[in-house]
Formats: structure tokens, C-alpha cells, sequence
């Protein structure tokens, strides 16, 4: 069996080496995990707080340490590392604080003496998540699972095994139940067999939609629950009463956060005509001035792909779209360096049919589309197999939020990039997924919704 091996983004080097499991420890400690199940879900609310508490101190506490190993292992300017950490905490305390509440009993009035829903958990959750943000998609997940009182086995990309583990120690620091959390560090190959599990209840996978369909398929043949938060092709209405400049600084930091890896970043800027060309020339000098560079230095704007397989896909869906008649404005050179790196890049004037239009492109590229009027931009920007985020910019909230309303999305915000907050549910539509994580919405993905009828 191989073991995973971690690449240096930045220098292509390797930095570390982790030993995978076998099918047979697999079992094994889906079987431990089982086995906290029965106890843990036993436990009070109040009683679970207090492990979700110390965690989210734990992460506090180590914050530099985990932001540097994020860092390290897939590239993302420390910076943003830290903050990502400092989410991970914020998410296991509102979860710590509100989970009583949010899986409240609720009284039905019917002829019964008395009729309610509760809430009640079911079981061990597999999750299948990507290394773009390796402590926050996992928490994400893992926070209100625990809170609901199921237990948790990670199945995490293989490239940030080493958060991977930090994570599993983090809750072991916090004196969480042994098997409560899990970390398998197994081949993709083995997730199936998983899946199959007879005590694996439920799955939730972040991902590509091909990876969704291919786990929803194993799935569905062994009748458990998913959520599933896919790919995502954000568009981002520009409208003719916007400030430039603010939107322009807007997309630029939506274009380039993460390195440009994360399924809800803006992606596609379909920009009315009437200010198309201004938008494009200042968004254009704004990406050029962003700096490339080491993701450990505090001036990098952004840093390199988390592999070289990834950013060599990327250029390739960039020479694809200019080969189509789409226009090269700014990058779209791989740089002659170590590492993973790729420019900031802009494709101007797309269209359907283009490869930058119709699919997603998960690093620095920007795609810019004309559009005659607020009907034509919404019709181009819902023109898209995928339903994540989406957003739109101008000076009139009231004008803004009507289109809003009209996007194909899970989330539309307004003068603000998307971002997934705790208090607020968070997933897609269309080839982006179903189903929901966060707030009420998404604790209540993995639990048994059970009517009580007292006669």
C-alpha cells in the first residue's frame, strides 16, 4: 500500500510522508465510532458544549501552528490561514451555544393529548471533503454532527493529511470520546467499501460534481442520506449605477482569495455594456498590480495551486477558451518558477458555449461577459449548470435585491462576496448539490425528524 505523500506547493518538494490504513483498520475504527455513538449520543446538550468549547479554545490556542501547516501543505497565504482557523473556532461555539435551541422540540396542536417533532441523532457520518480549506470544511461538518450527537469518520484529501491529523488531535486535546471523531487516512479507492459500511448512516461530501455523483451513486444503492456541496461557476451581476472602484477591488479579492480555489468565489463578472469597458480596464490594472508570491510572506496578495496537476488542468481550460474566440486581457502564461504557481488571469468577452463560460475554473482566472441590459445579465448569468453563490454590485440595494432574487443560486448576495456564515444555511442547486450545513437548516440534515403522538 502507498503511502500519501504531501507536496510542497510552493516548491514542489516533498515535506512529509503519512502511512494509509488498511480496509481492515478501517472497520475497525468505524466500529469504535459506532460503539461512542451509543454513549455519546446519550450525552446532554450542555454536556456536549463543554468538549465544543474546549475544542474551539484548542484552536485558538494553536492557531499559527495550524495556519502554517494549511499553509504549507496547499499553499494559502497565511493570512487567510489564520483567519480560516479563527472561523473554525467561531463555528464550533455557535454550534457549543445553539444547537439546544436549534433541535428544540416542537409542539403540534392536534387531537392528541399531546404531539411534537424532536430531533434525535442517527449514527456514524462519513465525510468526503477537499484540501482547499482544510480545517473549515471540516469543522464545518463536524461541529454540529457532534453538537446533534452522531459521531464523525473524515475521509480528507490526500494532499493536507497533515491537517488532517492535527485536526484529529485537536479533539483528542479536547477530550472528546475516543472514536467521537475520525480520521482515515485511506486511497480514494477504499470510500466505497466505506460507504457500504453497515454503520455508516449518512454521508456529506465538498467536492467536484463528479466526485458527488460517483458517491451519491454508492449511496443511493445502499439507501443512505448525502449532502452534497458540488462545484460552483459564480456569477457576479456588474451594474451600470456601481461604484468601479469599489467593485472592481470587490472582484479582484473574489477572484484571487484562496489562490482562486473555492467553490463559491466570483468567478464569472457578466457586466453591463454601458460600463463594460471601464469595468474591464480597471478590474484588469487592479489584478495586475495583485502580487504573486510566497504564501508566507504578508504582502502576497495570493499564492500558488495547491498541485501542478491542477494548474496545469487550469491553463489548459484557459488555451481551450481563447482557442473558442474567447480574449486573453491579462496572464494566462505559466510562469517560469517552482512550484504550482499561475497568474492572475482575465478572458474577456465570452459567451455560451466557451469553456470559461460553461465550466468551472478553480484557480487565478477571471471570465468577463457583456451584457445589454438587467434581463440579459441575469438570463447569462443563470445560463450555467451550476447554482452555488452569486452575487450582484451596485448603488441601489432595492434594484440589487430584485435580482437577487431572480439568480439560480443557493446564495445571492448583494454588494458583498459570498461567504458561509454559521447563522445562515449554506449549499446549491442545479449540478452544485443539495441539501444544506449550517444553521437550523443544516444540523437537521443528519438527525431522525420523529413524530411523537400521545394519545
Amino acid at each position: 500500500m502507498e503511502n500519501t505523500i504531501i507536496i510542497n506547493p510552493v516548491t514542489g518538494e516533498k515535506i512529509a510522508e503519512y502511512n494509509r490504513i488498511t480496509i481492515d483498520q478501517v472497520q475497525e475504527k468505524i466500529n469504535q465510532s459506532n460503539t461512542t455513538y451509543a454513549s455519546w449520543k446519550q450525552k446532554s446538550y450542555k454536556e456536549r458544549a463543554a468538549f465544543m468549547h474546549k475544542l474551539a479554545d484548542i484552536l485558538d490556542e494553536n492557531k499559527e501552528e495550524y495556519a502554517q501547516l494549511a499553509t504549507q501543505e496547499m499553499g494559502k497565504v497565511i493570512g487567510q490561514s489564520r483567519k480560516e482557523i479563527e472561523k473554525c473556532a467561531l463555528v464550533c461555539r455557535y454550534y457549543a451555544d445553539n444547537t439546544e435551541a436549534l433541535l428544540k422540540d416542537e409542539i403540534v396542536k392536534t387531537e392528541a393529548t399531546k404531539s411534537y417533532v424532536t430531533f434525535q441523532p442517527i449514527g456514524v457520518v462519513l465525510a468526503v471533503m477537499p484540501w482547499n480549506f482544510p480545517f473549515y470544511q471540516v469543522i464545518r461538518f463536524a461541529a454540529p454532527a457532534l453538537m446533534a450527537g452522531n459521531t464523525a469518520v473524515l475521509k480528507h484529501a490526500s494532499n493536507v493529511q497533515g491537517c488532517a491529523l492535527a485536526l484529529e488531535q485537536a479533539f483528542e486535546k479536547a477530550s472528546f470520546p475516543e472514536g467521537t471523531f475520525t480520521n482515515l487516512n485511506i486511497d480514494s479507492k477504499l470510500v466505497k467499501a466505506v460507504i457500504e459500511d453497515k454503520n455508516i448512516v449518512a454521508i456529506t461530501l465538498t467536492g467536484s460534481d463528479p466526485a458527488g455523483r460517483s458517491v451519491a451513486s454508492i449511496a443511493g444503492q445502499n439507501l443512505k442520506k448525502t449532502v452534497m456541496e458540488l462545484g460552483g461557476s459564480d456569477a457576479y451581476i456588474v451594474l451600470d449605477d456601481v461604484d468601479l472602484e469599489k467593485a472592481t477591488t470587490l472582484a479582484t479579492l473574489g477572484r484571487l482569495q484562496n489562490n482562486g480555489q473555492t467553490c463559491i468565489a466570483a468567478k464569472r463578472f457578466v457586466v453591463l455594456d454601458a460600463i463594460y469597458d471601464e469595468f474591464l480596464a480597471l478590474f484588469t490594472k487592479k489584478m495586475k498590480a495583485a502580487k504573486m508570491g510566497a504564501p508566507t510572506d504578508t504582502d502576497s496578495y495570493y499564492g500558488p495551486m495547491a498541485r501542478i496537476d491542477l494548474r496545469d488542468e487550469l491553463h489548459e481550460q484557459v488555451l481551450k477558451t481563447i482557442s473558442q474566440g474567447g480574449k486573453l486581457v491579462l496572464g494566462g502564461e505559466i510562469p517560469d518558477q517552482k512550484g504550482a504557481y499561475y497568474p492572475a488571469t482575465i478572458l474577456a468577452d465570452l459567451k455560451p458555449g466557451m469553456e470559461a463560460f460553461d465550466t468551472e475554473l478553480f484557480g487565478p482566472v477571471a471570465s468577463v461577459i457583456r451584457a445589454k441590459d438587467d434581463d440579459d445579465a441575469i438570463a447569462l448569468a443563470n445560463n450555467s449548470q451550476y447554482g452555488l453563490g452569486s452575487g450582484v454590485l451596485t448603488s441601489n440595494n432595492e434594484r440589487g435585491e430584485k435580482i437577487a432574487l431572480q439568480l439560480e443560486a443557493g446564495s445571492s448576495f448583494v454588494n458583498k462576496l459570498v461567504v458561509s456564515d454559521p447563522r445562515l444555511p449554506f449549499g446549491g442547486v442545479k449540478n452544485s448539490g443539495y441539501g444544506r450545513e449550517l444553521a437550523a437548516y443544516g444540523i437537521r440534515e443528519f438527525v431522525n425528524t420523529k413524530t411523537i403522538w400521545i394519545d
